[in-house]
């Protein structure tokens, strides 16, 4: 939901106070706070304060990162994506045509053409080959930043080189084919960020293709009857790759590196498709470099692309996520160096700035690659030789890398099926619920990110928000870790008798809401829309229920938590976890609560959360997921459909590698033996029908399948992105064992 105004803790508070008032309900001061808990004096924002307590927590896990470290090669490709076999090839193939020739440049010492080659099924590199006519000396892979074709670095030096040179063309910044012709939506996204949001899911990244293009090429190299040395070189964008492909293979005889290399704590600033999940975790680029060593790198403090606000271009949609490339200070580069000497010592790395001259720099450690003096334009007076860009390569490139994005997607559904579904014991309770067990720690553990259980004393504080005939409202402040806490509403029916326990409903909002809208009674109010106050209203049918505030909140505010969690193998959602564990152990503690029937409902946002956190949290005896289910792998990466979050400004939205594990199905599933249900209008945008529908198909077969075919239900209604509250009201009373209203107790 959205709600872009922020509200005060008082400010609700007041709010509430004036609804009971003008309700014509009893004094506030009437209801007593729940046992055990102190006073809440709090006047601050606490949406605002909890956002930024997740992000100084965040700050400290990247800061406290280094020492613990443990750079591994295999682990490094994994991160980036460097997964799928790579095709063999004999021989290089020539691209152009009579517009276009394929071959640039010939003369009686060298030849220079545009060729490609195959990487994958359907995904090719390509580039531009410099072959001497004498017998080479060395192979270099070139690879330049990302907004330089490969055309523009071939000058006099280059072809003097006496090696062979295949300079990579790399998917630029550059946003024309951003968007699907077909649905008529364009957008600002960056090529780059355009692939990177449809492969993320599956495990894969624009960073790993592009690696992938230069190892298949280093395959090349090794097959030949006659090998040489091989050196990989980088700008910019290229420098990172440069770097990251000669630690990930050892076949690689030296590296260049230049406009890249610096301390990679503050990666959740640069652009979106540099976010690698648990990046931080074990590797800064002092300890990607150690897995280079003992060969040796250069590192030259020059050439580091600058990016730029884009300027918008009309009916094109401005979603592409915040991030900036700079030039960092060269002695925090040099610092880095310093750092990776001392976890290789020795003097297979060095470190230049532009003051050297990079000629001497490079002969003085690759003696043998007599070429390397061409690798900075920077220190360079050679002009290029104007040759003609291939213009329709950019398009090629693209294109292949989003078909082969969309084909993951499928490709994921039959792992999944394989892995996951066959891999049922179905023929005992106790042999499905053990394995569950097992898949529900890796769920929490791989793909959402498990930080260490709640470690701050809970210190609960309450006040009274308001009360009716029938309910009281109480705000509630939890500590959850340092800097962490959960916040909510918890509604108590004024009707428990002395001794009794009831059942709770946490009541779950969306996007941008607040404990206060899943509480309010005002049909004239937007978040009555949404809600129709079904915390207050489920209170008022005898259940206690809380309204815990999640921090997807704020925008970008919010967004970034996300960036800063994700280096270090965790998203919103651990911290969210965490938060909901204290929930739990509280609501657990209450006298009037029964902790073996805490139910979950959740709408929007709050749906990705009955998803998520009941599938973790086996203390949640049952979830109900409203305007969420669908087929959420698709949802996210899909181009076919125009409601993706390929098309939208949800920068946040993607898990790592959930493609090939978990979709809502397998969540689900990871909820069972648990009671599950779906609410789903019809009109609702986030998804059609049919998918909901085929992706609940496999919940209902796995549910009937346990024999627990009245444990799984979903209700459609003629409606929108909204609370119904009907069918599913009537699941909670049901399996929350609570008599609904007019039923005997």
């Amino acid at each position: 939901m959205k709600n872009p105004k922020f509200i005060t803790a008082r400010t609700l508070i007041s709010f509430l106070a004036v609804f009971a008032f003008f309700c014509g309900v009893s004094s506030p001061a009437a209801a007593p706070f729940p046992a055990g808990t102190e006073a809440l004096h709090s006047d601050s924002d606490l949406s605002s304060e909890m956002v930024a307590g997740i992000d100084r927590m965040a700050s400290r896990l990247i800061a406290n990162s280094r020492p613990n470290r443990r750079p591994i090669r295999e682990q490094l490709a994994a991160i980036l994506g460097v997964v799928d076999k790579r095709l063999p090839f004999s021989a290089l193939d020539l691209v152009g045509d009579t517009a276009s020739p394929a071959v640039l440049l010939e003369t009686d010492t060298v030849k220079v053409s545009r060729v490609r080659w195959p990487v994958f099924e359907g995904v090719h590199g390509e580039g531009v080959f410099v072959q001497p006519k004498s017998a080479p000396l060395a192979r270099i892979i070139y690879l330049p930043d990302a907004d330089t074709p490969p055309e523009k670095l071939v000058d006099e030096m280059l072809l003097s080189a006496q090696c062979e040179i295949l300079i990579l063309a790399l998917t630029s910044r550059a946003s024309t084919y951003s968007g699907s012709e077909r649905l008529g939506i364009s957008t600002d996204l960056s090529h780059r960020e355009w692939i990177y949001r449809q492969c993320f899911e599956a495990g894969r990244h624009i960073i790993g293709f592009e690696i992938q293009k230069a190892l298949a090429l280093l395959d090349w190299f090794k097959s030949r009857p006659v090998q040489l040395p091989i050196l990989v070189a980088g700008l910019g964008e290229g420098g990172l790759l440069a770097l990251h492909t000669t630690a990930i293979d050892t076949r690689v005889d030296a590296a260049y590196v230049a406009g890249y290399f610096a301390p990679r704590e503050n990666v959740w600033q640069e652009p979106l498709y540099r976010n690698v999940f648990g990046l931080l975790r074990d590797f800064g680029d002092a300890e990607v470099a150690s897995l280079v060593a003992p060969r040796p790198l250069v590192v030259q403090h020059l050439g580091f692309p600058q990016t730029q606000p884009k300027t918008p271009t009309p009916g094109s949609r401005q979603i592409s996520a915040p991030g900036r490339l700079e030039t960092p200070a060269a002695k925090l580069s040099e610092a880095e160096v310093e750092r990776a000497r001392s976890i290789a010592p020795g003097d297979w790395i060095r470190f230049y700035t532009q003051r050297q001259g990079l000629k001497e720099v490079v002969r003085s450690v690759f003696p043998l690659v007599t070429a390397a003096s061409i690798l900075s334009k920077a220190s360079s007076n050679d002009k290029p030789i104007g040759l003609p860009v291939d213009a329709a390569r950019e398009r090629r490139q693209v294109v292949e890398l989003e078909r082969f994005s969309q084909q993951l997607v499928l490709d994921a559904e039959a792992e999944r099926e394989l892995k996951f579904w066959k891999a049922l014991p179905l023929h005992s309770s106790e042999a499905f619920e053990l394995h569950i067990r097992g898949e529900r720690e890796r769920f929490w553990k791989e793909l959402i990110g498990r930080l260490p259980d709640p470690d701050s004393p809970p210190h609960p504080r309450t006040r009274l928000a308001f009360e009716n005939d029938k309910v009281s409202v109480h705000e509630v402040m939890l500590d959850v870790w340092e800097d962490v806490f959960a916040w909510g509403l918890l509604c108590i029916p004024k009707n428990i008798a002395p001794g009794e326990r009831r059942p709770v409903v946490v009541c779950q909002h969306g996007l941008e809401g607040l404990p206060a809208d899943v509480v309010e009674a005002d049909p004239t109010q937007k978040a009555w829309s949404y809600y129709k106050g079904f915390a207050l209203g489920l209170a008022e049918r005898g259940f206690v229920t809380f309204a815990p505030h999640n921090p997807y909140r704020g925008k970008e505010s919010f967004r970034v938590l996300q960036r800063k969690l994700n280096p270090m193998g965790l998203t919103l959602f651990s911290v969210i976890a965490g938060q909901h564990q204290r929930i739990l152990q509280w609501l657990g503690e209450l006298d009037f609560v029964d902790s073996s029937r805490i139910g979950f409902y959740g709408l929007s946002y709050g749906g990705k959360s009955a998803m998520r956190l009941p599938a973790i949290l086996p203390g949640y005896a049952l979830s109900i997921c409203s305007g969420d289910f669908n087929e959420w792998i698709r949802k996210c990466v899909s181009t076919d459909i125009p409601q993706s979050y390929v098309f939208t400004a949800e920068n946040e939205i993607w898990e790592w590698n959930l493609a090939r594990h978990f979709n809502y199905a397998e969540m689900a599933a990871l909820i069972a033996p648990r009671p599950f249900m779906v609410e789903r209008g019809h009109e609702d945008g986030v998804a059609r029908d049919e998918w909901v529908n085929y992706e609940f198909a496999k919940v209902r077969r796995l549910f009937d399948r346990l024999s627990l075919q009245d444990r799984s239900a979903i209700e459609h209604f003629n409606g929108p992105h909204t609370i119904r509250g009907e069918g599913t009201f009537e699941f909670l009373h049901r399996h929350l064992a609570w008599p609904a209203p007019n039923a005997k107790r």
